[in-house]
């Protein structure tokens, strides 16, 4: 009977925390047992914007791996593995704890949620410029046009359609973090390797959105339609 009860419990906790938003990534069912676990356990002083901050922090050490790896050691950008880690920690946590406290703000949390994945994309994509090479720092900028495009389509299909989504099919924030974390691992094992990635990584971007606009724009065709009917 115990066992029921916590099971109805947890399942209640899944759908309140994670009722603004449509997941589809590959790591979603882990990941978001994860959080519930995490949210259990954050101090009663650590507020949602607390977390925010800690996700802000996370990308300032990514940035600054690039920096350090590039006029230092390249054994750095190992560290940008730990910022990765605190900017998931922050940018996951921050909604979902005031959801999960019942004290969420859902434009706000929305509008600030954006602004700082915005900034966080800034930082990393300014942190590969400074460590790639002159005639390979045009990627870092491909990379922030692109996740920014990205950001995009997500705004204009939650207009459209209603619902916020995050994710490109199955890859997600998340999955972006694990792609890069495996990028800064092969790059201080075979130095130069990292600019094949960025090269994959750019083209990978480019048609992901180039499909999730026509998608888009089917969506708001359709959505002409009804509202002619």
């Amino acid at each position: 009977m115990e066992d029921i009860i916590k099971e109805k419990e947890g399942n209640a906790d899944n759908k309140r925390v994670f009722s603004d938003r449509e997941r589809t990534n590959i790591l979603l069912k882990g990941e978001q047992r994860l959080i519930l676990f995490l949210l259990k356990k954050v101090p009663g002083w650590i507020t949602p914007n607390i977390m925010t901050g800690i996700g802000m922090f996370g990308s300032l050490i990514v940035f600054s791996a690039f920096i350090l790896g590039r006029f230092h050691s390249r054994n750095y950008l190992l560290v940008g593995i730990l910022g990765l880690i605190i900017n998931w920690l922050g940018d996951s946590l921050d909604g979902r704890l005031a959801y999960y406290r019942k004290i969420a703000r859902k434009w706000y949390g929305f509008a600030l949620d954006i602004v700082m994945d915005w900034l966080s994309i800034i930082l990393i994509g300014l942190g590969y410029y400074f460590y790639a090479s002159q005639t390979t720092q045009v990627f870092a900028f491909l990379f922030v046009v692109l996740y920014g495009w990205s950001m995009i389509i997500s705004q204009l299909r939650y207009k459209i359609t209603g619902f916020y989504q995050i994710d490109s099919g199955r890859l997600g924030p998340t999955e972006l973090r694990v792609i890069i974390s495996l990028i800064l691992i092969t790059e201080t094992l075979f130095v130069g390797s990292i600019t094949y990635f960025a090269i994959a990584v750019t083209i990978l971007l480019l048609l992901i959105n180039i499909i999730d606009t026509l998608k888009l724009l089917k969506a708001g065709d359709t959505k002409d339609r009804e509202e002619k009917e």
